[in-house]
């Protein structure tokens, strides 16, 4: 990941360290509890190991994820959010938001029910 030296805003300084298809997923996914790079593969679809494994060492790079090492066998390792990762969640909040709310007003409210993210009275981002 190559993180800009010469900038017009801060803010691209952030979209470098998330940019791409998976880091906001993996960064929304880490939001529930810290976990295992198995649990991970399991719970994002269609990912690859090898391209989430980049894409951890990535996030660790820059601050946004930490993982903690357990002694004994098997190896147990998990990866969970730092402070500026809770940080940049809280702004993933509200994109959250907005994706849902421009789905709706696309016709698309169907798909958001289908996979629990509202519900018929509502919306109920998760």
């Amino acid at each position: 990941m190559k993180i800009r030296t010469k900038i017009t805003c801060p803010l691209e300084i952030i979209t470098d360290m998330i940019k791409g298809k998976w880091k906001t997923i993996i960064i929304w996914r880490l939001r529930i509890k810290p976990t295992s790079l198995a649990k991970l593969k399991r719970d994002i679809n269609e990912i690859t190991e090898k391209v989430l494994i980049e894409n951890l060492k990535e996030l660790i790079n820059v601050g946004i994820v930490e993982k903690k090492e357990y002694d004994g066998y098997p190896l147990k390792v998990e990866y969970f959010l730092t402070e500026r990762g809770e940080r940049i969640l809280e702004a993933l909040v509200i994109l959250q938001k907005e994706g849902i709310n421009y789905m709706i007003e696309n016709g698309r409210k169907k798909e958001l029910i289908e996979i629990g993210l509202i519900n018929t009275d509502k919306n109920v981002g998760n």
